[in-house]
């Protein structure tokens, strides 16, 4: 059998056919597993990428029913059970019996796609790194400036999006500058940097609601986080954006680092396999699969994770656990007898979401118990550890934690001349092209 992607999905569906009589072939376009919700600990130095992306080939050395093969999966071919991925210039096809697709999602600009090369996302490593570089690297650009009005530009951070990611990012973005920088800087005071929260919807963590999303909006303010809700955002470029308020008003925020965390678009695997089977995708990509998580008329063929729409389902990484765990179930029931029509559907068992704010608080919801404050911070900090893959991720992760929360330092605050010069060359050029169009519709108009 195969198995498409190594994230939470792939990897908790290959470990639970450890002791199948089946041979388990990961085909992945990464060589490590992602432990997607710390992603921003990398991006804002707390973190190595180490902690959080332990390679595939490791965890899964000891499970010797199980290879691992890097490739980009190009196509999938139901009708002859093959699937097709590519390495550099190496072509490889890999014939399966079942197939487990969780190739996960990436940012969704909601059809503005060039706002990607301006406001990035944040669902890879080399995202993380790069916004790493863009963070420290206008600290660093401000620094060298002379001019009030560019660094006013330098030192604004915009995050667009105020669920758990963008709460989260825009929190370690206020301490990083309040805390950890303080006194690092001669020709600027880092604590004057600007962070702007934006959401087109009109509260914080929408999801959780009440109580939290005020509890989150509250502390954010405290740290020095301006939110702006009920704004959305119009266009992007290298200076910074435009925005839309509620009564239709439009203006502009001038920055040089922004951040894009407001939507998840699946992978593009997801409407291939809709295309070969008549199956349905909903407008982020998602296929709906069938209570069993099968693919329609496909009983050998499970979507799971951020690639599947079942009953509302969010996109957690407890859901892609669970979910690559039934799938194994019901690919080993086949093994010894089971028809398809014998499986029982899907149940999630909500374990509860949670989201740190900032150091010593958090919020967390579990069924009808709300969690806010150090208690959340608590709970929060329990859980991401205990889910982390390996002892060594998780003790350095640790011993990561208590450096940055008991004294606010941060391990991680390295960019490579690649993350930070690279961008800023492109932006460079982007303004001049900028300038260089305002100059010529300003001599058309007056000639």
């Amino acid at each position: 059998m195969v198995v498409i992607g190594s994230g939470f999905g792939g990897l908790f569906a290959t470990k639970a056919l450890a002791r199948a009589d089946v041979d388990v072939t990961v085909v992945a376009r990464t060589t490590h597993h992602l432990f997607q919700p710390l992603l921003y600990q990398v991006a804002t130095g707390i973190l190595s990428v180490g902690d959080i992306a332990p390679p595939t080939r490791l965890v899964l050395r000891k499970q010797k029913n199980a290879q691992v093969l890097l490739g980009d999966v190009e196509s999938i071919d139901l009708a002859r059970q093959t699937v097709t991925s590519r390495f550099l210039e190496r072509e490889t096809v890999t014939p399966f019996d079942s197939l487990i697709v969780a190739a996960g999602a990436g940012q969704s600009y909601f059809g503005n796609d060039h706002f990607a090369e301006f406001a990035p996302g944040m669902k890879t490593i080399d995202d993380a790194l790069e916004l790493r570089g863009r963070i420290l690297g206008a600290f660093e650009q401000a620094e060298l400036s002379e001019d009030p009005a560019e660094q006013r530009r330098l030192l604004t951070f915009v995050v667009v999006g105020a669920g758990p990611t963008g709460v989260e990012l825009a929190g370690q973005i206020a301490e990083l500058s309040h805390h950890t920088l303080r006194g690092a800087f001669r020709n600027i005071d880092p604590a004057a940097a600007r962070v702007v929260l934006l959401d087109g919807a009109p509260d914080v963590l929408p999801v959780y609601g009440g109580k939290l999303s005020a509890k989150a909006r509250q502390t954010l303010e405290k740290l020095g986080v301006e939110i702006q809700l009920n704004a959305m955002v119009t266009d992007v470029d290298a200076t910074g954006l435009t925005v839309k308020d509620k009564d239709g008003t439009e203006r502009r925020i001038e920055s040089q680092c922004k951040v894009w965390s407001a939507g998840v678009s699946a992978s593009p695997l997801g409407r291939r396999l809709a295309e070969q089977s008549g199956a349905e995708v909903d407008r982020a990509g998602r296929v709906l699969v069938n209570p069993d998580l099968s693919l329609p008329g496909h009983p050998n063929v499970f979507v799971i994770g951020d690639m599947m729409a079942l009953d509302k389902l969010p996109g957690l990484a407890q859901v892609a656990m669970q979910g690559g765990k039934y799938a194994a179930r019901q690919i080993v029931a086949g093994l010894a007898g089971h028809s398809p029509a014998e499986r029982k559907p899907f149940k999630y068992f909500d374990k509860g979401s949670m989201a740190t704010i900032s150091r010593f608080s958090a919020v967390a919801k579990v069924g009808k118990l709300e969690i806010s404050g150090f208690v959340g911070w608590v709970a929060w900090l329990g859980i991401h550890l205990l889910y982390l893959v390996g002892f060594s991720s998780k003790l350095s992760t640790l011993l990561s934690w208590a450096t940055t929360f008991l004294t606010r330092g941060r391990n991680e605050m390295a960019s490579t001349e690649q993350q930070v010069f690279a961008r800023n060359a492109i932006d460079r050029l982007q303004r001049h092209t900028e300038e260089a169009e305002r100059g010529s519709r300003g001599r058309r108009a007056a000639g």
